[in-house]
């Protein structure tokens, strides 16, 4: 099995919580990180009907049988527990009894917050990250993982990615998606997650995206939540400052993961890839997401925006620091071009004061290097860049 960058904030969080919550993504591996972690607690799957039923119809029942602690899985299934579980850790508040899992953001965290808040540490886990990945799955070369992407099933039992996302999508569809809301068109909806994936590293409109579908802007706005609650999709907000630039005030589209968003497309190999339109799109989104899991397996803020004014300068991802904010170019070339420092530039000129901790610029090659002050790194290094910066 290969360890997660998540265990250690995971049993630092336990340590301090009588409740940790872990969501995240459908197959992410938080049920084999939460029994890894914690192998002496009792385990419950609510996803099961008949143990469903149980903490349903007898919520003290069900809590008094694991008294001791247990890991429970899905906790979306039975979110009324949440309350009775309220009561339970008030009456025994020992770090750690309960670790909860559950794959629909807002009805977990919203049941949590208002009846478990101050009592669980919250931890966000993703699909694994090239980091994990390295040493144990081959992480060259970057079309490969554009094309399979990081869930832990399709590398641990050697699954054909291909159809193992088609899979992962169908019971997304047939699954999921009715227990958050009922979808009449399902058709609709499909082609709608498809042009989401036509739109990914790109400004969402949504007037524009409904009217694709055939549907409308109120449609596209609740489907739209629906595949951000599920971790299918989700917005990259743009980076205000003090200026009297007209900037553009729209987020970014991007999606949780690159093998899916491929998919979604219609790619079936790694030469799809390499030929694809979309082939930089999938870059820049595999990069934003291996920072965004860099900043959250370690149960930390992720303050992650882009910049866009009006005169088309841009830079593709902005990290907001106490001492303000450090920016990073995204180029899917193996070859580093001057025309890559274009966007760094133009920030550092209209930044005031100019950004403390300089730039970076992560593209498609394998070099590490400096060029005038600005960090040049593959997506492999981006540890060694985002450990400085969040203070690990």
């Amino acid at each position: 099995m290969i360890r997660r960058t998540a265990e250690v904030a995971l049993h630092a969080l336990a340590g301090q919580y009588p409740v940790v919550t872990v969501t995240g993504p459908r197959q992410s591996g938080k049920t084999t990180l939460a029994r890894a972690c914690f192998p002496g607690l009792r385990y419950a799957n609510l996803e099961l009907p008949d143990v469903r039923r149980f903490a349903v119809e007898d919520p003290r029942g069900f809590l008094r049988q694991h008294a001791g602690g247990a890991v429970l899985d899905e906790f979306q299934r039975a979110p009324e527990l949440a309350s009775y579980l309220q009561a339970e850790v008030d009456a025994d508040a020992t770090p750690g009894r309960f670790i909860l899992t559950g794959s629909e953001q807002l009805e977990v965290l919203n049941r949590v917050s208002q009846s478990l808040a101050g009592r669980t540490g919250l931890l966000k886990l993703l699909p694994f990250s090239i980091e994990e990945m390295a040493g144990h799955f081959p992480v060259r070369p970057l079309e490969q993982l554009m094309y399979a992407g990081f869930y832990p099933r399709i590398y641990d039992q050697g699954l054909d990615p291909a159809q193992a996302l088609s899979d992962y999508f169908a019971t997304y569809v047939q699954r999921d998606l009715r227990s958050l809301m009922n979808v009449g068109d399902l058709i609709a909806f499909e082609r709608f997650a498809r042009l989401c994936a036509g739109r990914c590293g790109q400004v969402l409109n949504l007037s524009a995206l409904g009217a694709d579908t055939g549907v409308s802007h109120t449609t596209a706005a609740k489907w739209l939540s629906l595949l951000e609650a599920s971790y299918i999709v989700f917005r990259l907000p743009p980076y205000f400052w003090s200026t009297n630039k007209r900037l553009v005030k729209s987020p970014k589209l991007f999606f949780f993961d690159a093998g899916l968003a491929g998919h979604l497309l219609g790619i079936q190999s790694e030469s799809h890839v390499l030929a694809h339109p979309l082939r930089g799109a999938l870059f820049e989104n595999l990069v934003v997401v291996e920072t965004l899991k860099y900043f959250w397996h370690r149960a930390r803020r992720a303050a992650l925006h882009f910049y866009r004014d009006s005169d088309g300068n841009e830079i593709d991802l902005l990290i907001e620091l106490a001492n303000g904010v450090f920016p990073i170019e995204i180029k899917a070339g193996e070859t580093v071009n001057p025309d890559f420092f274009r966007g760094l530039r133009a920030f550092a000129r209209r930044y005031d004061p100019p950004p403390p901790n300089g730039g970076a610029l992560v593209y498609g090659g394998t070099d590490y290097q400096e060029r005038n002050g600005t960090l040049v790194l593959p997506p492999e290094r981006l540890p060694d860049l985002l450990a400085p910066l969040a203070g690990a």
